[in-house]
């Protein structure tokens, strides 16, 4: 493997896994490929907080490829995971009726009504898979399904039932708390995979394997209604016969698990029979993983039972939505990466985890805030341009516009993302009055197409029309407000005789700004150049009452778009006409 020394200039968090990885690989497995991790299950949509669970590892993995190594990121798909809930909100699905599929691997459930996939597991892994190739991420998929059923793990599962005993002490330790720690523990964060292997099996401590026979770490799904309501009553480790029951249906069965691949290894036993089998060396886990006595903490001490180690594994804090509680899938409602993609950039998006540690939690912002985050970013690229940057947000902004294979695809004219929020909004689907609005912006250097603005356009205008009530959205004025022109005061008209006598001179983005902050400051005797340290604080409430009188002229409310792009948006000719010329 090449040696690539790294610059403490622009070390930032990726780059300092990246070292410890590279180095933990070359200790573990020298020469070989280095092995990142992901675990996704399609339980339900695969939401925003899900994909830190991909976009961390798949940052460090980037990192370790543009210095030329080998990596593999795997993406274990948890298709094979129990049906635990059926989420809210699905469209074609009716609550009551899947409610039979409970217990069910995910690959065994009907995928929703009109769905073009064959279960539920592959109906919401393909929006997953088609939001990680626009995001750039590459990876292989390994389905949970497909390696049991096909006997792939079959070592595997007669080495943890061999083991069965040592696996159980490890579990012991963990498994009664006296009550008041219990208690606590409650407070923590939930590890949702714990409850889905969980949850509806009889006894929560059916989770590890326990039944009335003794400790197995394997559970059967049943061999006449699919469910995993299964109790093993017996094995034998020579014949390697397993007898089980199942208290949903009352079914039993006599199986030599040496032949039988209908069931999986449970939870805290499956994931670190992961780590050793595929040689993991970097997995994040979330904060509910890596509570006291949860997944990531006992699977460290079962991992050497498989002769594997545990891997690095950051904890990873949760992604928030503006306004939401933690994302969870089973419970459905939650914004997926494809609906961050609807209405913002793939850089944007992976710029929001590229930027913060992964202990370090964040909001998404599908509200008002998303101009915020985009005014910010084009700052950002700006300062990466001129050189003004700092190396950390260097590092994030070079993470977010490509990866090791290349720059994603991008906006030719990244135009503000508030204007053209603003134009998509005022102009309400007229493509030909947009393209006339935004060629307006800059007449030195006028927009010849609307696919120069793309995809940042489209993506402003799905955010206009999928997030932005009703009540929010501008309507221009059909005629002026004569009535409200009648009433105004000297001051009031001058100022409106101000800004009409500049527009012709002012037709421009940057003109017209000057413009509407300029007139408040000519009709108070200072220059319209005037910087706000030259002028008095009542200079900025003479603005505002301006700006409130030109809304209620133009769109009759207190507030809409940025004035400059709502003038150029509406028109001279018409901006004259409301406003009594």
């Amino acid at each position: 493997m090449p040696i690539v020394a790294q610059s403490t200039e622009t070390t930032d968090w990726v780059s300092r896994f990246a070292d410890d990885v590279i180095e933990e690989s070359e200790r573990r497995a020298p020469g070989k490929p280095v092995v990142v991790a992901s675990g996704l299950s399609p339980s339900g949509p695969i939401h925003l907080g899900n994909l830190r669970e991909v976009m961390t590892p798949h940052l460090v993995a980037d990192e370790i490829r543009r210095r030329g190594y080998q990596v593999r990121h795997l993406i274990s798909w948890d298709d094979y995971d129990r049906y635990r809930k059926v989420p809210k909100g699905i469209a074609g699905v009716d609550e009551e009726a899947w409610q039979e599929h409970i217990g069910k691997p995910l690959t065994s459930v009907p995928a929703p009504e009109g769905s073009a996939y064959p279960n539920w597991a592959e109906h919401f892994k393909a929006a997953m898979i088609e939001s990680l190739a626009e995001l750039g991420v590459e990876f292989d998929g390994i389905s949970q399904t497909a390696q049991y059923t096909s006997g792939v793990y079959r070592d595997q599962v007669l080495h943890a039932m061999k083991h069965r005993g040592d696996i159980d002490a490890i579990l012991a330790q963990y498994r009664t708390k006296p009550k008041a720690a219990a208690k606590k523990q409650q407070q923590k964060p939930v590890d949702e995979a714990e409850l889905e292997a969980a949850e509806g099996s009889g006894a929560a401590a059916e989770d590890d394997g326990s039944s009335t026979a003794g400790y197995f770490p394997y559970k059967p799904y049943c061999g006449n209604c699919e469910k995993d309501l299964t109790t093993v009553t017996s094995y034998d480790d020579d014949t390697t016969e397993l007898a089980y029951t199942c208290t949903a249906c009352g079914f039993s069965e006599t199986v030599r698990l040496s032949e039988f691949n209908r069931g999986k290894l449970v939870w805290k036993v499956d994931w670190p029979m992961r780590w050793a089998y595929e040689g993991v060396v970097f997995e994040p886990s979330g904060v509910d993983h890596s509570s006291p006595g949860s997944s990531f903490q006992v699977g460290g001490q079962i991992v050497g039972i498989f002769g594997g180690k545990q891997p690095i594994g950051p904890m990873y804090a949760f992604v928030g939505i503006s306004g939401m509680a933690k994302m969870s899938s089973s419970r459905g409602g939650v914004p997926t990466p494809a609906d961050a993609l609807q209405i913002m950039e793939p850089q944007l998006l992976r710029w929001l985890y590229a930027r913060r540690r992964p202990n370090q939690s964040f909001k998404i912002a599908f509200d008002q805030e998303i101009q915020r985050l985009y005014d910010e970013w084009d700052k950002l690229a700006g300062k990466v341009t001129d050189g003004s940057a700092l190396p950390a947000d260097v590092a994030a902004y070079t993470r977010a516009v490509g990866t090791a294979a290349g720059e994603l695809p991008k906006t030719p004219r990244p135009l503000p993302y508030r204007t053209l929020a603003s134009v998509a909004d005022i102009t309400a689907g007229h493509q030909d009055q947009a393209l006339r609005i935004l060629s307006e912006l800059d007449p030195a250097n006028p927009l010849g197409s609307l696919d120069e603005a793309r995809p940042r356009y489209d993506k402003a205008e799905a955010w206009i029309n999928t997030h932005v009530p009703a009540d929010q959205r501008t309507i221009v004025r059909d005629e002026a407000d004569a009535e409200l022109l009648k009433s105004l005061d000297e001051p009031s008209q001058q100022s409106i005789r101000l800004l009409l006598d500049g527009l012709a001179d002012n037709w421009s983005l940057d003109g017209l700004t000057h413009l509407v902050y300029g007139v408040p400051k000519v009709q108070a005797g200072f220059p319209a150049d005037a910087t706000p340290k030259e002028l008095p604080p009542e200079i900025k409430t003479a603005q505002r009452s301006f700006f409130a009188l030109l809304y209620h002229l133009l769109v009759g409310r207190d507030t809409g778009p940025r004035l400059p792009t709502l003038l150029l948006a509406v028109g001279q000719e018409r901006v004259r006409a409301l406003l009594g010329e």
